[in-house]
């Protein structure tokens, strides 16, 4: 558990409280590889602190399922949309690897906000975390080349190429597992 909260020093230097209330809302779980840890059509009530292991946010589209995130070691998962809005997903989240994870249900975060308003800075702080992923992501898929985002992502996470499944990491980077191969064997 420490670790997540050593890569957040800054902010449990200034609370120092909020380390021991986190550890109490947080359950150690472990899932095996290819576990559906949420499955679309529901509204996700969990999010995830990974401490071993890797895992992705996939939806289908014509039969295929396509990567739009991909989590590993000391980072969180979940479905945003549905865990912040409250709505049904059409996101899953699966287990690429077997998973050892810190499990925070949304009502007891949703209740230790309410309890001591300090902690929401918690709240901002992951969410600004998420804001500025989801940017750079539409910007790489957007203003960059098939090989710019093939490079930038084994520049950022070069452990994913060695972990994970080519055709995941292709779908992730918005290309055709010929195009990922072709690219990767330059």
């Amino acid at each position: 558990m420490n670790s997540f909260f050593e890569q957040n020093a800054d902010l449990l230097l200034k609370n120092p409280e909020l380390a021991k209330v986190f550890q109490g809302i947080m359950k150690p779980e472990k899932y095996a590889k290819h576990h559906i840890l949420h499955e679309a059509g529901n509204i996700c009530n969990h999010m995830y602190i990974i401490t071993s292991g890797i895992a992705r946010v996939f939806y289908y589209k014509e039969e295929k399922d396509i990567t739009v995130h991909i989590s590993a070691e000391q980072e969180t998962i979940t479905t945003i949309d549905s865990f912040v809005q409250r709505k049904k997903s059409k996101y899953n989240i699966e287990a690429l690897e077997d998973l050892e994870v810190l499990k925070i249900a949304h009502s007891d975060l949703e209740n230790l906000f309410e309890t001591n308003p300090r902690y929401e800075r918690f709240g901002r702080l992951f969410l600004q975390k998420i804001y500025i992923d989801l940017v750079e992501r539409i910007d790489d898929l957007q203003l960059h080349t098939a090989q710019e985002r093939y490079n930038i992502l084994l520049q950022k996470k070069p452990y994913l190429f060695n972990r994970i499944a080519s055709k995941h990491i292709a779908s992730f980077l918005g290309m055709t597992p010929e195009t990922f191969s072709r690219i990767r064997g330059k």
